[in-house]
């Protein structure tokens, strides 16, 4: 299997300086905007509600196959026209950085440390109701700060680390792939009427393709508790080995539970989502009580651990070239 540590060194580069600029999102949209788009069409052309739940079941697995060829025909198709440019593996590397989201993550949840800092409760709900779906008029104060920093733990994971791991191992049709999955459980994956049947291949895909995103994630966050004041590398793995498993998803639960542990936090618990109480399992054995500051804090130790993800893919890529 080849690997491509030098593009994925390159994309995450490109992605940390530049983000996604607006004025390219304005023009042409993003690539997850075009893959959303065809999974819509996918539902809306197959999802019937009046079929029986088995029918509605081998329909999303159809859906999930056609998805996945188009969007990995169209990647391969695009990887190839990069290679026949001079410096083909930057081109590849510049188109799968927009599939990244480093640098968008940490702004999303800064605004809600400062949001909390500037405008209290208030504004730190309505900032943190953007990047989460719990409803946030059931969170106080410490809440809202935990909500932060388990949605920088959890897309840190697969925004971040899982769609890096498959540029790694398939370069920007493996990338491209990956989101085209994600993007199928965020949108289908559900457990509602519509598509608790229909988005089953979904979810069960994306549960399969983000165990190792996962595992590495919460890695790299203990990894860059070493440099990170005020965390602790220790508790951020003695958190995952005890808490990782009792999370109800076999994948979020490895990032939280190094973020919490890392933090001395305690992190998940209860919430509402809609109307409906989740009992979920608190992770790592630290305080609940969770300030602007503990997200300021998991800011820093999300930055180094994509610090430490960035130097490994270097290495990586030295090593590559010999």
């Amino acid at each position: 299997m080849d690997l491509h540590p030098t593009v994925l060194a390159a994309a995450l580069v490109i992605e940390a300086m530049a983000g996604y600029p607006d004025a390219v999102f304005a023009a042409v949209r993003h690539p997850v905007v075009w893959i959303g788009a065809l999974i819509d069409r996918l539902d809306r052309m197959l999802n019937h509600d009046d079929a029986p739940g088995w029918q509605r079941k081998l329909a999303g697995v159809l859906a999930l196959g056609v998805l996945l060829t188009i969007v990995g025909a169209v990647a391969s198709l695009v990887a190839g026209l990069c290679h026949l440019l001079p410096l083909g593996w930057l081109w590849e590397a510049a188109l799968a950085s927009t599939l990244l989201a480093q640098r968008s993550l940490y702004d999303h949840v800064a605004v809600v440390a400062k949001a909390l800092r500037t405008g209290g409760l208030a504004a730190g709900r309505e900032a943190v109701g953007r990047i989460v779906g719990r409803n946030p008029a059931t969170l106080d104060e410490p809440a809202v700060a935990r909500a932060a920093i388990e949605s920088l733990a959890e897309n840190f994971s697969d925004g971040v680390v899982a769609p890096a791991f498959w540029l790694l191992v398939g370069g920007l049709p493996g990338i491209a792939l990956y989101k085209a999955a994600n993007t199928a459980d965020s949108m289908i994956g559900h457990r509602t009427p519509r598509h608790e049947a229909f988005g089953w291949a979904a979810a069960r895909f994306d549960d399969l393709v983000n165990l190792p995103g996962s595992r590495l994630a919460a890695l790299l966050l203990a990894a860059a508790a070493f440099v990170t004041d005020d965390t602790s590398p220790q508790q951020a793995w003695a958190s995952v080995r005890a808490d990782a498993g009792r999370h109800r998803s076999p994948n979020a639960g490895w990032p939280e539970a190094a973020m919490a542990g890392a933090l001395d936090l305690r992190l998940g618990g209860p919430r509402t989502y809609g109307g409906t109480r989740i009992m979920d399992a608190w992770l790592g054995a630290g305080r609940t009580a969770a300030t602007d500051r503990d997200i300021d804090r998991a800011l820093t130790l999300y930055r180094n651990a994509c610090l430490v993800l960035a130097g490994a893919a270097v290495v990586l890529a030295l090593v590559a070239r010999g």
